[in-house]
């Protein structure tokens, strides 16, 4: 299954609290409306402090999405530009991935 794995980084000057809250709160509903998106998993580490990230957003794509396809939507747009409002854009990573689950199930 491709995914698309983001690890976050929250801007200068706001809490990772206060991070965690807009993220889970304010900026996860907007995901719903993502298209070719079947799951949307977040991640917060247990302990911050000692985190290079503070959180981690996996969205799971349909087998004939593309990234282009999720982001280039309207929905698309409007998750970009929210994620200005908690995100330090250029501190991240993003990998785009074809996960393959060698065992265990959801």
């Amino acid at each position: 299954m491709r995914k698309l794995v983001n690890l976050l980084v929250r801007q200068d000057g706001l809490s990772h609290e206060a991070f965690v809250d807009y993220w889970l709160n304010e900026h996860a509903p907007l995901a719903e409306d993502l298209p070719g998106v079947e799951r949307y998993a977040t991640s917060v580490p247990a302990d911050p402090e000692k985190a290079a990230y503070d959180g981690i957003a996996e969205l799971y794509l349909a087998a004939e999405t593309t990234v282009g396809d999720v982001f280039g939507s309207d929905a698309g747009q409007r998750v970009q530009a929210d994620t200005e409002n908690f995100v330090d854009g250029d501190a991240g990573e993003i990998l785009v991935v074809d996960e393959t689950v060698q065992f265990g199930s959801d």
